[in-house]
């Protein structure tokens, strides 16, 4: 196997006989066959002029299921490399080679075959157009997985289907392309994906309302207990709807924190509060987890015995041995082992974490944020967020947050704020220093928020008092990097460690054109900025 999409790849360089995040080389080599098939089926779709949005949405969930901890069960894979061939041939478009002419092995052996024949290490012989298919793929990867959230609450649109048809089918379109153009194909794929974002946006606030300034507990109650991982609020939403009045309170782990902020999720009573920290963590964090785990989107680690039997996936995330809750979101078997197990027996306060800074929350109060900067009470704002991880190096983002001056307000989003999340920064003039945007499903908050307070303030972006410090593990935060490169931003810090897949030269295209600096230390970094 060979695998580098994530950032916390072996050596630097990639996996080559388990993936550190648990994959095998089956899995590994039936993902690429699934790319594969899938850029059969797009290529299909482009020669029919197909552009519904039911292929498009199956296009998505099928590359989406590539993505870094989503699904590690073979048979899954073989399931779905079926289906997207099924797909292809209904259309009726034929090739006479190619993954347009894809047939797929009878048994898993062959099919895993057949993947180990289509590894990413075949992309191409020159370093740098391989290191820039890459970062397509990856990137298109993460746009997927934002599609699909929005699809879930039916905000689509053709037009994204259509690009992610097209990067899946580049390299087999018969159209040459040269270094630029692969970089072109990327800042689009940037592009296209701050409208799948748009589409999020709209579809989580339209469903579920416009965040609000919320109190989340972290500790617990007296009673039987559920918790929720991964991102999906529609889960979230139908698992406290068939949990009521059986006595079960809700908690919620990792990305869902920000799911307390939302006025049709807060009216829940039993959703009562926040256990744990980030993904990572789970093997600590999960053996204490009296009740049963269910998870809804990526973020999943192999299962330790002691709470294997508890955890239940949904949606496409799989891993073998583990009970699926299919498409018609039946939770009864989630529900059953939360009554089965002890729940929680006593009270504990661990204090609480304050969420729900969305743009429609900030920019309510712009005019305040405005005077602060006018008046000198606010010098900068820093966006500190992204991807955790367990690779060492990820101290940096909490010891910036503790050592930027009291005169400078976080904004943070995704699983990256748990290095921080529960300290206590105070205020300026009544606004939080430390403003929790919500999941890196949010980075549409957190972009919008910046270009109304150019508008405001009558500048560019890269003019405010603004700087990005991010973190990155997997594919999500990839096509969020060419998405504020679509849109011109420059002067990003990117840590704990540059993408392993991105090339010397192309690393120093990124530098010239937009000042993409890796980390160094907070003394440094905050020195550098403020001057």
């Amino acid at each position: 196997m060979f695998c580098n999409q994530c950032e916390q790849t072996a050596k630097g360089i990639g996996c080559d006989k388990i993936g550190v995040c648990g994959k095998k080389a089956d899995v590994a080599a039936l993902q690429d066959l699934t790319v594969y098939a899938l850029r059969g089926l797009a290529l299909t779709a482009l020669k029919k002029g197909d552009s519904s949005n039911n292929l498009g949405h199956f296009t998505a969930k099928m590359l989406f299921t590539t993505l870094t901890n989503v699904n590690f069960t073979p048979e899954d894979f073989q399931k779905f490399i079926n289906e997207i061939v099924a797909h292809r041939k209904a259309l009726d478009v034929h090739f006479a080679s190619g993954p347009g002419n894809f047939e797929p092995a009878e048994t898993l052996e062959g099919l895993i075959a057949q993947g180990e024949a289509h590894s990413i290490k075949n992309f191409d012989t020159d370093d740098d157009i391989r290191s820039a298919k890459q970062l397509l793929l990856y990137g298109m990867k993460g746009l997927c997985a934002y599609a699909d959230h929005a699809a879930v609450l039916g905000q689509q649109d053709s037009s994204v289907y259509h690009f992610i048809y097209t990067g899946l089918a580049a390299g087999y379109d018969e159209q040459d392309r040269d270094l630029q153009a692969w970089l072109g194909l990327c800042l689009k794929c940037g592009e296209v994906n701050l409208r799948a974002m748009e589409l999020l946006d709209t579809a989580n606030t339209g469903t579920f309302g416009h965040p609000v300034p919320t109190e989340v507990p972290l500790g617990h109650v007296p009673g039987k207990a559920i918790l929720v991982s991964g991102h999906d609020l529609q889960d979230l939403y139908l698992l406290l709807k068939q949990t009521e009045g059986t006595g079960i309170n809700i908690y919620t782990h990792g990305e869902m924190l920000p799911c307390h902020a939302y006025p049709e999720l807060k009216k829940f009573e039993h959703f009562y509060g926040h256990f744990g920290t980030a993904w990572q963590n789970q093997h600590k964090e999960f053996p204490e987890f009296p009740g049963a785990i269910l998870f809804t989107t990526n973020c999943i680690q192999k299962p330790q015995e002691v709470y294997k039997d508890n955890v239940f996936t949904t949606g496409l995330v799989g891993w073998p041995g583990l009970t699926h809750i299919g498409p018609a979101k039946d939770f009864t078997p989630v529900i059953e082992r939360a009554l089965a197990q002890p729940g929680f027996t006593d009270t504990a306060d661990k204090g609480s974490v304050l969420c729900g800074f969305g743009h429609n929350t900030v920019m309510s109060v712009a005019d305040k944020v405005i005077e602060g900067v006018k008046a000198g009470s606010i010098r900068h704002f820093f966006l500190v967020g992204g991807c955790d991880g367990a690779k060492p190096g990820r101290n940096y983002y909490t010891e910036f947050v503790e050592q930027a001056p009291e005169d400078t307000v976080i904004l943070t989003l995704a699983c990256g704020k748990f290095r921080f999340f529960d300290k206590k920064l105070g205020d300026i003039g009544g606004i939080p220093r430390l403003l929790d945007i919500g999941q890196c499903n949010d980075a549409y908050s957190a972009i919008q928020i910046a270009i109304a307070l150019a508008g405001a303030f009558e500048c560019g972006v890269n003019e405010l008092p603004l700087s990005l410090i991010l973190s990155w593990y997997e594919q999500k935060a990839v096509v969020i990097l060419l998405t504020l490169l679509s849109l011109g931003i420059t002067d990003i810090r990117l840590g704990p460690s540059l993408p392993a897949f991105i090339s010397p030269n192309i690393l120093n295209i990124l530098v010239d054109n937009y000042d993409i600096k890796p980390i160094s230390t907070p003394e440094e970094d905050l020195k550098a900025i403020l001057g």
